[in-house]
């Protein structure tokens, strides 16, 4: 067969790796599904259980049932799976959950797009079908849909369902991505870092029912929820840093351009001293998100994690030396309107000044001087990161 590879005299095409830490109640279900699948298709493939450290015999039942068990030492739905996906013998693998939630006898749509030349394919429950008592309310509703959006919006990713947990791949492609996070996260890792290498994702129906367990799930909403989320968060410097940053940059700038002169009435409303101190705050903070987000390119880009984003350019452009310029040049400039600050009020004996007029002198120079440090500090700490690519 052609999509067979040959691993220690053993022809194996696929691996159906089932993560496991005290899953007795539904192991044995899971591991008779995936068998009867491999048999009713003809597919030849083996069943390796990642045992998390169980302590309710899930080891012995997989191992009865004619399952590999593949001891994992540390804790973690991730961990889990990547020492399974070292261990699997398989060219393909087919992951899902030991709490016979998904129906392992319904592998073929997986299979067949990963013969076809996909890389991953991913399960949309919402196409296929959630049983009633399937999975909560906040996670159907809320959870999954919200943390699916932000996905495709931060990713690109062109999946219905984010955080499938049935889920097919090649098992060279994912060695390839060096995946690393040992918790729920991993499950958004593995298609954030698929879809930054230009993966084929593909994806197709598949059902959801309860699961049979009687004690509650490992997973928790809130933790987990938030768990994947700030990953999304932390790879997408674009969105939580770079747009934000460009935003309150801009605002600052405009509205300090608007009022550096007095005040102005718009509306019936006077704008005066206090927003302008405002905009001054709003000027450092988006300059401040934007130098994160050429900070974290740079991590992303040294630690293999993240490729180049839409604003390298920049970056190209913004060298080391460049920068100092720049942020030199805003620190002189600032000092200059310190010292005439200071003269003027010296001028006067350090007596009382026009409050106002003063103060815009003052808060523009110390912007200034503000902004010239961070970028100074930034494009050191850049080329500090970027040492090892050199």
């Amino acid at each position: 067969m052609q999509n067979k590879i040959k691993y220690k005299n053993f022809e194996i095409e696929l691996t159906v790796l089932i993560p496991c830490l005290n899953e007795a109640e539904t192991l044995a279900i899971c591991i008779h599904k995936a068998q009867n699948f491999l048999k009713a298709y003809g597919v030849s493939g083996e069943i390796v259980v990642a045992d998390n450290g169980s302590t309710d015999g899930s080891q012995q039942i997989a191992l009865t049932k004619g399952a590999r068990v593949v001891p994992v030492p540390f804790r973690g739905y991730g961990a889990a799976l990547i020492k399974g996906i070292k261990e699997a013998r398989g060219k393909y693998i087919i992951m899902g959950d030991a709490d016979d939630s998904y129906d392992f006898t319904a592998l073929e749509p997986f299979l067949n797009r990963l013969r076809d030349g996909a890389d991953i394919v991913m399960g949309n429950r919402f196409k296929g079908g959630i049983a009633p008592g399937a999975m909560p309310f906040l996670h159907r509703y809320l959870g999954n849909p919200v943390l699916s959006w932000i996905g495709r919006l931060f990713f690109n990713i062109p999946t219905g369902d984010f955080h499938c947990g049935l889920r097919g791949f090649s098992r060279d492609r994912i060695l390839e991505l060096n995946l690393r996070t040992t918790g729920m996260e991993f499950a958004s890792e593995m298609i954030v870092r698929a879809s930054f290498s230009k993966y084929r994702i593909d994806e197709v129906p598949t059902t959801l029912k309860p699961d049979g367990r009687s004690r509650p799930p490992h997973l928790r909403t809130w933790r987990d929820g938030w768990r994947h989320l700030s990953f999304m968060l932390m790879y997408s410097p674009r969105w939580f840093f770079f747009y934000p940053g460009i935003f309150f940059l801009t605002f600052g700038i405009g509205v300090g351009i608007l009022l550096f002169p007095g005040a102005k009435e718009i509306g019936g409303i006077t704008f005066d001293i206090h927003t302008f101190i405002a905009s001054s705050f709003f000027l450092i903070v988006g300059m401040q998100a934007i130098s994160f987000a050429l900070l974290v390119r740079s991590f992303g880009a040294a630690q293999q994690i993240m490729p180049d984003f839409h604003f390298s350019w920049l970056q190209s452009f913004l060298t080391l030396e460049r920068i100092l310029i720049i942020a030199m040049v805003l620190i002189v400039g600032g000092l200059v309107g310190l010292i005439t600050s200071t003269l003027q009020w010296a001028s006067i004996g350090f007596g009382p000044l026009e409050y106002s007029n003063m103060l815009r002198v003052l808060l523009l120079s110390m912007t200034a001087i503000t902004v010239g440090a961070q970028l100074a500090f930034t494009a050191f700490l850049s080329s500090i990161i970027e040492i090892p690519t050199r």
